[in-house]
């Protein structure tokens, strides 16, 4: 089996499990307002994105609080955390233009995965909170579309574990985009990457959704 096929296996494991943990607290009344919410589109997760239109080369420098001359991120690109890249979106049948950006990532504990009984599948692993923007930069409402696809990198380049959550976790939200999410509005997401342990970092971010993909040179990559 190939490494990546190990990954996701772990990853869907992690993630079931997760989701009894999360539902055992919806019955307490913390997911009561996720069932008024209109299930997300059918293809992607949840999201990102900047505070203006427009992303710029990685060789560019990010224009101060915005994009780097209007052009659309190509895959392969390299931003620094806190700079916008502005793509076409697709989520199910739902498409557009959004400017995604990687805002911050901060380091959490490992008592934070306690609520989840994953046990020693978390064993020694430390959660980070890759936190992310995403603005509507077209003319397409984008309402309820879910804009994940987003995985923490490790120093190395490696891409770190990421445990899907299904539900609501407070230390690091993310749900679909809002109602009325048309042109201009902003919305922000977080995911979950698990580091192997105490003494490796997690420091970068990528979005590999369409019409990017997974793997070096393929996916959009902040650091």
């Amino acid at each position: 089996m190939n490494r990546f096929g190990i990954r996701a296996n772990t990853a869907a494991a992690i993630g079931l499990a997760a989701v009894g943990a999360l539902t055992l607290t919806a019955c307490n009344g913390d997911d009561a307002d996720a069932a008024k919410t209109p299930p997300p589109a059918a293809s992607s997760q949840a999201p990102a994105a900047p505070a203006t239109p427009t992303a710029a080369p990685a060789s560019s420098a990010p224009a101060e609080g915005g994009y780097g001359g209007g052009e659309t991120a190509k895959a392969g690109q390299t931003f620094k955390i806190g700079q916008p890249a502005q793509f076409p979106f697709a989520s199910g049948s739902t498409k557009g233009t959004i400017a995604l950006t990687i805002t911050k990532i901060d380091e959490g504990q490992p008592a934070d995965l306690e609520s989840f009984k994953l046990g020693d599948k978390v064993k020694g692993m430390v959660p980070f909170y890759v936190r992310y923007s995403v603005k509507n930069t077209g003319s397409t409402d984008l309402s309820f579309a879910s804009v994940g696809h987003i995985k923490g990198l490790l120093p190395d380049g490696t891409e770190a574990q990421d445990l899907m959550v299904i539900g609501k976790f407070e230390k690091c939200p993310s749900d679909s985009l809002p109602k009325g999410f048309t042109n201009g509005q902003t919305a922000t997401g977080c995911a979950v990457a698990l580091a192997p342990s105490a003494s490796v970092k997690v420091t970068g971010g990528e979005y590999w959704g369409d019409p990017f993909t997974l793997g070096k040179g393929k996916a959009l990559t902040w650091k």
